[in-house]
């Protein structure tokens, strides 16, 4: 026996579209005030959430470093840089693109400003050049805290070696941080720390080859700490260039401070 059809109730003032308006332009209205009460939403949600929604390009390129420093290049993942800089994985995917554009990004943000991730390695703020030029063999000693920190920046090198964009971006970097060490070098010859015919260029370049290959040699030696090699062979390149007396006194200081 077939079933009787149902009783549809008829349309009320508040089920009717507006009067005077098409039910699509009525229905189009109705979907335009939902879809902002949700962003609304969203924007609330989000504005309680401890994880904010925005970082500045250059906490994201800090946050990359401290992860790298501590994940090889197989184990570096957005989601951990993410996590790091305290935004969503989709946030740097939209900023960015992809883990590799955003590699690219902070090679590039590196070359122009000279800091990699944890402040510029020639600091203008210390008491003479020389001392500038000293403080230099930190920034690569963070790379080495460990054996196997060494290895892990190691393996970045690889890649940054490997990758076009990344090696042009290297060598800006390179190539700025030898022109600052010239810089630093010409200011200590005027201000008698380095003896008057120091060929600052030269003695620039030696600085780089000095510090690149103790970093390589402890990696395979491991005596003792990285930052104590790298300050130890920097002296040995300096030695010859230092006015009489400029080492005996930084030694007598470091002496003092020491015993305190």
């Amino acid at each position: 026996m077939p079933r009787p059809a149902p009783r549809v109730a008829p349309a009320t003032r508040a089920t009717r579209p507006v009067s005077g308006l098409p039910e699509d332009v009525f229905f189009a209205m109705v979907a335009s005030v939902c879809g902002k009460l949700n962003d609304r939403l969203v924007y609330v949600k989000n504005e309680m959430s401890p994880r904010r929604r925005k970082a500045e390009d250059v906490d994201v390129f800090a946050a990359l470093v401290r992860v790298m420093l501590r994940r090889g290049p197989a184990e570096l993942t957005l989601r951990a840089i993410a996590a790091e800089a305290g935004v969503t994985a989709g946030a740097l995917v939209q900023r960015f693109g992809s883990k590799r554009a955003l590699l690219h990004a902070h090679a590039r943000h590196a070359a122009a400003t000279g800091d990699i991730g944890f402040g510029a390695p020639l600091d203008p703020r210390a008491a003479s050049p020389l001392q500038a030029v000293r403080a230099a063999t930190a920034a690569h000693a963070r790379l080495a805290t460990s054996s196997r920190a060494a290895l892990r920046n190691l393996a970045y090198l690889q890649n940054d070696l490997a990758d076009p964009v990344l090696r042009r971006h290297l060598l800006r970097l390179k190539r700025a941080t030898r022109a600052r060490y010239e810089q630093l070098l010409a200011e200590a010859v005027s201000v008698g720390e380095l003896r008057a015919d120091t060929d600052v260029r030269t003695l620039a370049r030696m600085i780089e080859v000095t510090l690149d290959g103790s970093f390589l040699a402890w990696t395979l030696y491991r005596e003792g700490a990285a930052a104590e090699r790298l300050r130890d062979d920097l002296e040995a390149t300096l030695r010859a260039h230092l006015v009489r007396g400029v080492k005996r006194k930084r030694l007598r200081s470091n002496s003092r401070r020491g015993g305190l």
